[in-house]
């Protein structure tokens, strides 16, 4: 289907590049609206082209011999090809490779530390000459590969966390399942060995929900479709599951000021991901101090949701590995309160699929806070089509 629109994105693009050359040179790819509904309507063959290639879901940018960006639509911006008209360097290295040799190339992008609010991480691109009767410019193709690579990579870990996790509680519950079965006459040992099979299973049950749980998020199913809720919302419900807990460790829930900001977000999924951080504060916190939770926004466009403790703390050479998958700062208290070693793994995932980022601040003997940055969402007030003025100035000279 890619190779379908991309097929027909090239002939659009060529009967541009024929029609109007220096028309595309001065053109940016910026749209003007009108307050006059006539002024949006689409009347010319030029206004349908434009709305083709802008609407397409495969990324299309036209490169000229000096790597200037002479065409690129919305979705080429979204996965890094151009940013602020200037082509992405390693394209450009393969752009150069083209006009060399006029042979059509393939290269994997991979799209790390992307700012707040990018849910694009791995980019196809396909770059080749625009025409093949003549080698002034080239066309790269991108298309959006992240759901892709995201599930192949929760395939491989999904087995390998099984086979390597599960083996312990396991062999736990053999071992107490033995015992039980050498003097099952005996009350008190079956007691005792009885309650610890439970905790066993209660572990084991608890581990592999979470794996599942994880493996979702890591791309074993489709990320979720996002609705517009309230920050607010989100703190609330994620305090409400912990005010037990705080409450039976003697720990005082903090809750910082309201802001009614928006966010595009599946709200279980959040609700869980900031309930993980307030549940691991309130375990590592000791008793009578407090776990503070607030919210501020940045730049307008970014909200902080902060988890404060003033727990034990963790030692800079663990802060790295703290997101991992079944890493334990301390594996004693871990099993104490029933940690799997996965809540911080999830958290990060989950952060991950809003288009956000996680971040840590801790220093021994003082405490900790987790900070998730999630993009503002703002609901765009106009909705209508609308075409450059450039293409109306094209079209009318094509009548004249």
């Amino acid at each position: 289907m890619n190779y379908v629109l991309a097929f027909l994105a090239g002939g659009i693009v060529v009967a541009l590049a024929i029609g109007g050359t220096t028309w595309l040179r001065r053109w940016r790819g910026r749209t003007r609206t009108s307050d006059n509904p006539a002024d949006n309507q689409v009347r010319t063959v030029s206004q349908i082209l434009h709305l083709v290639i802008q609407g397409s879901p495969t990324g299309v940018t036209v490169v000229g011999r000096k790597g200037d960006v002479i065409l690129s639509n919305g979705r080429a911006h979204e996965m890094s090809i151009v940013h602020d008209r200037t082509l992405n360097p390693e394209v450009w290295g393969v752009g150069k490779q083209v006009f060399e040799d006029a042979e059509t190339r393939v290269l994997e992008l991979n799209l790390k530390h992307r700012s707040t609010g990018s849910r694009v991480n791995n980019v196809r691109a396909v770059v080749q000459p625009l025409t093949l009767s003549e080698n002034s410019y080239i066309i790269v193709y991108s298309v959006d590969e992240s759901e892709n690579v995201r599930m192949e990579s929760a395939r491989r870990d999904f087995v390998a966390n099984v086979s390597h996790e599960l083996k312990t509680p396991v062999g736990g519950m053999s071992l107490l399942a033995e015992a039980l079965l050498e003097d099952p006459n005996d009350p008190e040992m079956v007691t005792y060995f009885g309650e610890k099979l439970v905790g066993e299973a209660q572990r084991m049950g608890a581990m592999i929900t979470d794996l599942i749980n994880l493996s979702k998020l890591q791309g074993a199913e489709a990320l979720p479709e996002m609705a517009a809720v309230t920050v607010d919302e989100i703190i609330d419900e994620a305090m409400e599951r912990n005010l037990l807990t705080a409450e039976n460790q003697e720990i005082e829930l903090n809750r910082g000021e309201r802001t009614d900001t928006m966010i595009m977000a599946d709200k279980s999924l959040l609700i869980t991901a900031l309930s993980n951080l307030i549940t691991n504060a309130i375990n590592y916190s000791p008793k009578g101090q407090p776990v503070s939770v607030s919210q501020k926004v940045v730049r307008d466009s970014v909200v902080l949701i902060r988890v404060t403790d003033r727990g034990i703390g963790i030692a800079p050479e663990d802060q790295k590995r703290v997101f991992e998958r079944f890493f334990r700062v301390d594996k004693a208290r871990s099993r104490q309160t029933g940690g799997t070693g996965l809540g911080l793994a999830i958290v990060k995932h989950v952060v991950a699929n809003h288009g956000g980022n996680i971040k840590l601040w801790s220093r021994l003997g003082t405490g900790s806070t987790f900070t998730i940055e999630l993009p503002v969402h703002k609901p765009d007030p106009s909705s209508a089509t609308v075409v450059p003025t450039e293409i109306a100035e094209l079209d009318n000279k094509e009548q004249q």
